[in-house]
């Protein structure tokens, strides 16, 4: 499928607004919009996302103008809307379920005990793998009501912008971490004669080597800006 700039453009919001918003990644894509994106490309089929459901199926076919198909099994199967409930007892505090959650819906600090705001979980699910202690169950929150039976769009259009604003905040802190890195990064250069006298030629040059090179990743790091 070949579109021109503006055609793509629009039809990737179009089809990104379709999509139920949990940044799941059971498509095989990280997040809903590179689910979209694909699609307008014609790299990916419209049968991938579980969470929409055959409803959701049926919404890409609109769009899209194909033909809509069977939820592709290899994806998963459609099922009730459920939310992440963490064992308090359990929690030992280690905030790697708060760096996976792709909403920001987990508070908690280190060591301290988590716990998820469940109005704003969308049930992704990729909280409970990262768990060391196996603390988080799922909860089904909508009975029967599978697919989009089980979202409103205004749910969706929320799980999206927050997904939006915490990506932001996520690349923004990789940012300044790297621009930190960086500085140190150029002092060690800078002082390096200081740093490495009376240290062999090949020793000198072999800590310019690595002190370079944590230099250029740390650029290409914050080059990559915040999208």
């Amino acid at each position: 499928m070949e579109l021109d700039d503006d055609h793509e453009g629009t039809l990737i919001q179009r089809l990104l607004h379709a999509l139920p918003q949990t940044q799941c990644q059971r498509c095989g894509y990280p997040d809903c919009a590179a689910y979209a994106r694909a699609i307008a490309t014609g790299n990916a089929a419209i049968n991938q996302c579980p969470p929409g459901g055959a409803e959701g199926v049926q919404r890409l076919a609109r769009i899209t103008g194909q033909a809509a198909l069977p939820l592709n099994p290899d994806n998963g199967a459609e099922g009730p809307r459920s939310v992440a409930w963490i064992d308090e007892d359990w929690c030992i505090g280690c905030t790697l379920c708060i760096k996976a959650c792709p909403v920001d819906c987990i508070v908690g600090g280190n060591k301290r005990m988590h716990t998820v705001i469940e109005s704003q979980c969308t049930g992704c699910e990729l909280c409970i793998p990262v768990c060391p202690v196996d603390c988080i169950a799922l909860e089904n929150v909508t009975g029967t009501r599978t697919g989009w039976q089980a979202w409103s769009q205004a749910e969706a259009d929320s799980a999206r912008e927050r997904h939006a604003f915490t990506s932001w905040q996520r690349k923004r802190a990789e940012a300044e971490h790297a621009e930190r890195l960086e500085q140190k990064a150029e002092e060690k250069l800078a002082h390096l004669p200081e740093l490495t006298k009376g240290a062999t030629d090949a020793e000198r040059d072999r800590k310019r080597a690595v002190i370079e090179a944590a230099l250029a990743r740390a650029r290409a790091k914050r080059g990559q800006g915040l999208g």
